[in-house]
């Protein structure tokens, strides 16, 4: 897609507008945030007689449509499941290839983010990142910084354990330099050491491809999040299927372990 073909989210078919939208049929009760570990790729491309780094490839264009989805709907924060720790114990081809995909899409998701006001932010450990990846991705983060639209977030190198074990160092740390109490570290201040301490916590969990798991993803934001499960690999997640989510989530009674009157 050429530069001067890049849709706006305003040019797009609004994704309520089907008159059999299952939003439709449902009370409209928009998640804000929505987390999205994106399962599939590989075994989506092994069924379609292609190896696996097809699947990455069409995995990431469609991550770029539900950007458009997401945003037709009403969702205000959207963040998916790009890479996690463990990812990097699968084999050195298939990781070079993601890795210089997610660098590409980095590059070309800058005047599409900034064509529809989305700010595009990261979590996960930089340290590993080579400068390829490092660079396109703070050059997304740093030029979107002040959009006012939809927040996308990508994990990368990301999971939640090491999340929690970073946030907990840089607490001990505060603590050993004499700058903190041991009294005053609450669940307020541990979320306020996360990376994700500037989003709301998920209001929907969606995980593709038939897994029932949360995979070390936002461990400590997931408390109280609705999941939702679809046999449909990443690749084949469509505007459709992201209603049936949304509307499965609007049938939800969400207590945070109080009662409803």
């Amino acid at each position: 897609m050429s530069k001067e073909e890049t849709p706006k989210m305003s040019e797009k078919e609004p994704a309520v507008a089907n008159a059999g939208s299952p939003l439709q049929q449902e009370e409209k009760n928009i998640p804000e945030h929505v987390a999205i570990i994106l399962d599939g790729n590989g075994r989506w491309a092994k069924a379609q007689g292609k190896p696996r780094v097809f699947g990455h490839k069409k995995g990431a264009e469609n991550v770029q449509d539900m950007l458009f989805y997401a945003g037709d709907i009403g969702i205000k924060y959207l963040t998916v499941y790009v890479f996690s720790t463990e990812n990097w114990n699968r084999p050195g081809a298939e990781v070079s290839a993601i890795m210089g995909m997610l660098a590409q899409y980095c590059r070309k998701n800058v005047k599409i983010s900034m064509d529809n006001n989305v700010r595009c932010k990261m979590i996960g450990d930089r340290t590993r990142l080579s400068d390829e990846v490092l660079d396109a991705v703070t050059d997304l983060e740093r030029i979107t910084a002040a959009n006012t639209g939809m927040t996308f977030t990508m994990a990368i190198n990301y999971g939640g354990r090491d999340e929690i074990r970073r946030a907990v160092k840089k607490i001990a740390e505060k603590v050993k330099a004499g700058e903190l109490e041991p009294d005053a570290v609450t669940e307020a201040l541990i979320a306020e050491n996360l990376d994700t301490a500037e989003l709301p916590d998920p209001d929907l969990l969606i995980r593709t491809c038939n897994e029932q798991r949360v995979s070390n993803f936002l461990l400590w934001q997931l408390a109280y999040t609705e999941f939702y499960f679809t046999q449909k690999a990443w690749p084949e997640f469509d505007r459709e299927e992201l209603e049936k989510a949304v509307a499965a989530y609007s049938g939800r009674t969400r207590k945070f372990g109080a009662l409803k009157n």
